[in-house]
C-alpha cells in the first residue's frame, strides 16, 4: 500500500509539473476571452475530456504500441527523458515549450478545445511520455494508478478554468511566471531521472546474460 501511495504521488507531481495548471489557466483564459461563462465551462470540459481519453488510451495501449514499433521501454525512458527536460528547460527560461504551445503564426480555429487546448497544450508529447513511462513498465495496478493521478489532475484544473479569470487576476504577471519557473525546474528533474532510468535500463539490456 505504502509504494502504491508512493508512486500514486510521484505519478500526480509528474503530472502537476507537466501540465502546470495555474499557467494553463492563463492561456485558457486568453484563449476564452470572448466567451460567456457557459461557453467557457463547456470548452474547459470538452478540452480536460478530451486530454483524459488520449492520455487514458496511451497508458492502456503502452506495451502494445511498444511490441507493434518494436520500442523498448529504455528508449522511451530515453527520448521522454529529453522531452520532459526540454519542456522544463523552457518553462526554466519563462517561456512556454514549442511542443505544448500553439504556433504564433497559426490562425486561431474557432473551437479552440480540441486545438490547441486538448492538443498540444494539455496532452502535448512531454505528458504522453511521462504518461507511458509510468504505466508501460508495470501492471495494472500501476496503469490504473497513471490514470487515476491524470484523472485527478484535470478535475483540478477543471475548477481552475471555472475560476480563471478570478485567478489570473489574484496571481498576476508575476505570480504566474514564478510557478511556471518552479514547475519547470521541478520537469528538469523528472526528466533528467527518466534519462538516467533510461541509460540504467539499456545498458541492462544488452549485458550478456
Amino acid at each position: 500500500m505504502h509504494d502504491v501511495t508512493t508512486t500514486a504521488v510521484t505519478v500526480f507531481m509528474g503530472f502537476f509539473a507537466m501540465m502546470n495548471p495555474v499557467a494553463n489557466t492563463a492561456v485558457f483564459v486568453g484563449m476564452t476571452g470572448d466567451q460567456t461563462p457557459q461557453q467557457r465551462k463547456a470548452t474547459a470540459t470538452k478540452a480536460l475530456i478530451t486530454a483524459f481519453f488520449i492520455v487514458a488510451a496511451f497508458c492502456l495501449l503502452g506495451k502494445g504500441i511498444f511490441e507493434v514499433f518494436g520500442i523498448t521501454l529504455p528508449a522511451l525512458r530515453l527520448s521522454g527523458g529529453i522531452l520532459v527536460f526540454l519542456v522544463g528547460y523552457h518553462m526554466l527560461q519563462g517561456s512556454s515549450s514549442k511542443l505544448h504551445s500553439q504556433p504564433e503564426e497559426q490562425e486561431e480555429p474557432k473551437d479552440v478545445a480540441i486545438s490547441p487546448l486538448a492538443l498540444p497544450i494539455l496532452a502535448g508529447p512531454g505528458t504522453i511520455a511521462t504518461a507511458m513511462n509510468y504505466s508501460a513498465s508495470g501492471d495494472m495496478l500501476n496503469i490504473f494508478v497513471t490514470i487515476g493521478a491524470f484523472a485527478s489532475l484535470c478535475i483540478i484544473t477543471f475548477i481552475c478554468f471555472l475560476f480563471g479569470p478570478k485567478l489570473v487576476d489574484k496571481l498576476g504577471e508575476s505570480g504566474i511566471s514564478i510557478v511556471t519557473r518552479l514547475m519547470g525546474l521541478i520537469l528538469t528533474v523528472i526528466g533528467m531521472q527518466m534519462f538516467i532510468q533510461g541509460v540504467h535500463d539499456a545498458y541492462m539490456l544488452f549485458q550478456p546474460a
